[in-house]
């Protein structure tokens, strides 16, 4: 493998069989030798591991692959992916993106290159706009902004859309911010968040990090989270907001 990486990407996988697009990982990890993609098999009981593992042996050299034994969730499996990347290779910036690839290989590497020296964050966030394609299922987009202005309101930060599966940091701030267990299996975007927060300030947010428009984000197949999670997700964000309140009012900036 090469000494370093400009950028990994981790992507979590959980019955990934049939939505894996091997040509489209492959033609992208052709043109980006300095990318690492990291896949993380959250205990499929499908074929994923064995996918994962033929695209691996095609291009060993930016391809590593991690399978947890056990299906845990997406927080878990995704900071597995971020604990096994600092550990085990050199990089400037990680990111996670779904296996769907909703949001492309290509444009999550544009929006890492406004992670800098002064941002530690860029993320991408689905605002339909006249010069943009946003394929998003109608129910899921109305239930996603109600959620998404509630967190936003949670968080105390003008942020269009904490849950766009494509996040990207510097090395140093993924370190922290990954270093402790997630409450929600889903929301942990909004943990994320609250972490930030809490190592910079609400008022500095606006300096460190980025919110991008997309380009594009296609909405593939059926999400994996459950429309009746929007039922139980009221519990997750009070948890949330109880865990991280008292935190963010006992620092010090």
């Amino acid at each position: 493998m090469p000494e370093s990486f400009q950028l990994c990407i981790v992507i979590p996988c959980y019955n990934e069989e049939k939505r894996l697009n091997i040509a489209r990982y492959s033609s992208f990890l052709k043109k980006h030798q300095h990318v690492l993609i990291c896949f993380v098999n959250d205990g499929s009981n499908d074929n994923t591991l064995q996918v994962l593992t033929k695209i691996k042996s095609n291009f060993p050299n930016n391809v590593t692959v991690n399978s947890m034994k056990k299906n845990s969730g997406k927080a878990a499996t995704v900071r597995t992916g971020f604990m096994h990347c600092n550990a085990n290779f050199n990089f400037e910036k990680i990111a996670y993106l779904d296996a769907d690839l909703a949001t492309t290989l290509e444009e999550c590497v544009e929006i890492s290159e406004h992670v800098n020296s002064e941002i530690v964050l860029a993320f991408g966030s689905r605002i339909s706009k006249i010069d943009t394609t946003i394929d998003r299922k109608k129910a899921r987009h109305y239930i996603g902004r109600i959620i998404a202005t509630l967190i936003s309101n949670q968080l105390k930060l003008p942020i269009y859309d904490t849950q766009c599966g494509c996040k990207i940091f510097d090395k140093d701030l993924s370190e922290k911010v990954f270093s402790e267990k997630f409450i929600s299996k889903w929301l942990f975007d909004v943990e994320i968040f609250h972490r930030i927060i809490i190592l910079y300030s609400e008022e500095k947010m606006g300096d460190i990090a980025r919110e991008i428009p997309l380009k594009s984000w296609i909405d593939y197949d059926e999400s994996k989270v459950k429309i009746t999670y929007f039922f139980k997700l009221w519990l997750d964000l009070y948890q949330i907001h109880k865990t991280y309140k008292p935190l963010k009012n006992n620092i010090n900036y």
